[in-house]
């Protein structure tokens, strides 16, 4: 049986990454310091609380477990916050991802499922990005991860690593059967922002800003189900049991929406009117990202199986309705 650690696996895309091992017949292990994952997340596999920054802990977990392979979905993820407090990112996601690197490597695990992002490519030059897009960010955040992926090459080279850095666009949804969903202090994605909104829940709604080059004005994103997410992962952990070397791949639908279509497909699911207010731009938001996945769909076989954004809100809303932390 393969045992996969999850890094991180008490957050949103980890819990359901870790249902998608267990369902796929993997012994799992999540390591997670629940500074904003949540315990009641973790239902298939057993929990290690630790931090990444904590090398003594990382030993430990190495020492009492083998694992045959990582999945890495720990970092600090908050656009805004890493332009105000550059510091906290590059510890978090870039010392904290060495310390985990360095523990592989002396315990001799050599496969490893990285979550990147589309942030690492900055201001779009092209109507889709494919993963040969200049990478260029304009954010700390975005800066942490590409540094992550640079030396996820040259650990490569130099130890033999067998990576996969999975590079998302906008994560959405939930799980379809109601155990997990997304539940962030505080919210800043704006599908779970909206639903909280139309539930009565949470601050105002806000948009931030309205007069970018885009058909409304607002920024367009594209957004990739949460489960088609995991079942990349999936398929980037068996390629690598026969691909040496580090890989890249976009996970993307190819489809852009623009954050008022975003809350218009919300009314329709919900069937409330969600009023919002304008407010400035935010700092480091570029205007439009939207994925070319052709890599990941021709070397992978990945199909995305959530395909438009009423079925990506509606799985959402069923969690948000009742909500199990």
């Amino acid at each position: 049986m393969t045992h996969v650690l999850v890094c991180g696996g008490a957050g949103y895309i980890g819990a359901h990454m870790a249902k998608a091992l267990a369902r796929a017949g993997c012994k799992v292990t999540v390591f997670d310091n629940l500074s904003s994952g949540h315990r009641a997340a973790v239902q298939w596999g057993e929990l290690v609380e630790g931090d990444l920054l904590d090398k003594e802990a990382l030993e430990r977990l190495f020492k009492t477990h083998r694992f045959d392979a990582v999945m890495h979905f720990c970092a600090l993820s908050q656009v805004a916050e890493s332009v105000r407090d550059p510091y906290a990112y590059y510890r978090n996601n870039v010392v904290g991802t060495l310390n985990l690197l360095d523990a592989m490597h002396h315990a001799g695990v050599e496969q490893l499922v990285f979550s990147s992002t589309a942030a690492v490519y900055g201001v779009p030059t092209a109507d889709k990005l494919d993963e040969s897009h200049s990478t260029l960010p304009i954010n700390p955040y975005g800066a942490s991860k590409l540094m992550v992926e640079t030396m996820l090459e040259d650990a490569a080279k130099a130890y033999g690593l067998r990576s996969a850095a999975l590079r998302y666009f906008n994560a959405a949804g939930a799980d379809p059967e109601g155990d997990i969903g997304e539940s962030h202090t505080p919210e800043t994605h704006l599908i779970p922002n909206v639903l909280r909104h139309a539930l009565g829940m949470g601050e105002s709604l806000k948009v931030f800003g309205d007069d970018y080059a885009t058909r409304d004005g607002t920024c367009v994103r594209d957004y990739v189900h949460v489960n088609d997410l995991a079942a990349a992962h999936l398929l980037a952990m068996h390629h690598l049991d026969d691909h040496e070397g580090a890989h890249r791949f976009n996970l993307g639908s190819g489809s852009g929406y623009t954050v008022m279509e975003v809350i218009e497909a919300a009314r329709k699911v919900t069937g409330k009117s969600i009023p919002f207010s304008l407010a400035p731009r935010r700092a480091g938001d570029p205007p439009v990202l939207v994925a070319d996945s052709k890599h990941a769909v021709e070397v992978l076989g990945w199909r995305p199986s959530f395909v438009d954004m009423p079925a990506i809100i509606e799985t959402a809303w069923h969690w948000h309705c009742k909500p199990r932390y």
